[in-house]
């Protein structure tokens, strides 16, 4: 399969502005992301950038990067103006998160082997939600599915409410799944999903993979066991130095 992997890496951040080029134990976070990915099954890892500092700096650790326009509405819009900008054709084309350092190569991989169905248009990973903690944040989004493994719907709410039993004990009653942000899409896909007007649920819950089920497109999934840490704030960049340190 010849698959692209596109990481869509903004300069600015309300809570976290250079996100990208942050230092993590003596490698920007950037350049960790790149590292990760370029351990899959890929076969090309590229950078996606509005900045001229975030270009320049990918290429001077070695790493493929492009410039893309400024204005697009969300990461999903950055990949695909990259993959044009490419100019080449891939079996699917894989979004990968820029605040990620420890994506790990094997959850890229799970992502890629839901294409070799022919029927799969996009691709997404899930993971068993372990604590109250992960059921109760509405920054971590739930996601429910079908019994071939297709998403039913996301929601930053518990889903589904166990009418039947206490708040407190629903993760002994049922398989919580969460969401984890890795995306793949076949090209021609992709394209359609840059082309689709915001929807009601996508604004409500403010997650845009809604609007893909709300026009009717498929979200395959696969369940990963590993754990993952986005870098979201100052905090965040603390226990991403702790974890370094402890490896």
């Amino acid at each position: 399969m010849h698959a692209i992997g596109i990481i869509p890496a903004r300069y600015a951040s309300t809570r976290l502005p250079g996100k990208p080029l942050i230092d993590l134990g003596g490698q920007s976070m950037i350049q960790r992301v790149v590292n990760q990915a370029r351990q899959a099954h890929l076969s090309r890892v590229v950078v996606a950038t509005d900045d001229a500092r975030i270009h320049q700096h990918v290429l001077d650790f070695g790493g493929e990067a492009v410039l893309t326009a400024s204005d697009h509405p969300s990461g999903t819009d950055r990949v695909y103006e990259a993959y044009q900008l490419l100019g080449e054709t891939a079996d699917c084309v894989v979004n990968i998160q820029g605040d990620e350092p420890f994506i790990h190569p094997a959850q890229i991989n799970l992502l890629l082997d839901l294409f070799a169905d022919a029927e799969t248009q996009i691709g997404t990973l899930v993971k068993h939600v372990v604590s109250e903690e992960e059921l109760r944040s509405p920054h971590l989004p739930k996601v429910v599915l079908n019994t071939r493994g297709e998403a039913l719907y996301f929601s930053r709410h518990p889903l589904p409410y166990q009418r039947q039993h206490n708040p407190a004990d629903w993760l002994a009653y049922h398989h919580y799944l969460r969401h984890i942000g890795l995306y793949a899409y076949r090209p021609a896909v992709l394209a359609e999903l840059t082309r689709l007007p915001p929807s009601p649920l996508e604004i409500a819950e403010s997650l845009e993979q809604l609007r893909w089920l709300e026009h009717g497109y498929r979200i395959r999934t696969a369940e990963t066991e590993l754990a993952t840490l986005g870098i979201d704030t100052p905090e965040d960049v603390i226990r991403a130095l702790a974890q370094i340190l402890g490896e």
